[in-house]
């Protein structure tokens, strides 16, 4: 795959990294990593300059993470609580899971989208639960274009001070990749956990 994103880059510049960067957003396993670190290499022999694969990576992504808002719009607390009540007893989980989830969504959200910007799968999925609570749309695009616009300065600059060493970030980022995905399978453990525990007790 690193392959031919990094031929789709060369050959069409800004608009390939804006639309594998929305790709990205929208089906995670495309490593944005190698985009943004590769977009910054190639600021230093062809014509793109740091600015304009910011500004283009930016403009991708916030184009997925709207997308999948308003698929999280379209899902709504409401459909996942009448799926709750229909799965529920399979899945273990209560529609006061639901909206005890939303609850939380609506008081940490806007830090939450932030934050999550700048972890790998995370960071795409997080517009999701964003839209299923109808976080409002205008502080949901503000935050996911600060977390959005740190991610891809870091990664391009970098992949411009590094040139040919590029793979080195990228390799050094699959390690980080790695660790964010081990942490998100130990905490999906322990709820699983605690919902069966809970479950139990009733």
């Amino acid at each position: 795959m690193e392959n031919w994103i990094t031929d789709f880059m060369e050959q069409y510049g800004y608009f390939g990294i804006l639309l594998l960067i929305a790709l990205e957003n929208l089906f995670p396993p495309i490593p944005s990593e190698v985009i943004l670190t590769f977009g910054g290499f190639m600021t230093t022999y062809t014509s793109l300059t740091p600015v304009g694969v910011i500004v283009t990576a930016t403009l991708g992504s916030v184009i997925g993470a709207i997308i999948l808002y308003y698929v999280g719009r379209l899902l709504g607390v409401e459909r996942m609580e009448r799926i709750v009540d229909k799965y529920g007893r399979v899945l273990r989980v209560k529609k006061e899971d639901i909206r005890k989830a939303d609850a939380w969504f609506e008081k940490y959200g806007y830090w939450a989208v932030l934050l999550c910007r700048m972890i790998p799968l995370i960071r795409s999925l997080i517009s999701l639960p964003a839209g299923m609570s109808h976080m409002r749309f205008v502080p949901f695009l503000l935050f996911t274009v600060l977390g959005t616009l740190a991610w891809n300065t870091i990664l391009v600059m970098v992949g411009s001070a590094v040139g040919d060493n590029w793979h080195d970030i990228v390799a050094f980022m699959d390690v980080y990749s790695n660790i964010a995905y081990a942490i998100i399978a130990i905490v999906v453990v322990i709820v699983l956990v605690l919902y069966i525990r809970r479950a139990r007790k009733f």
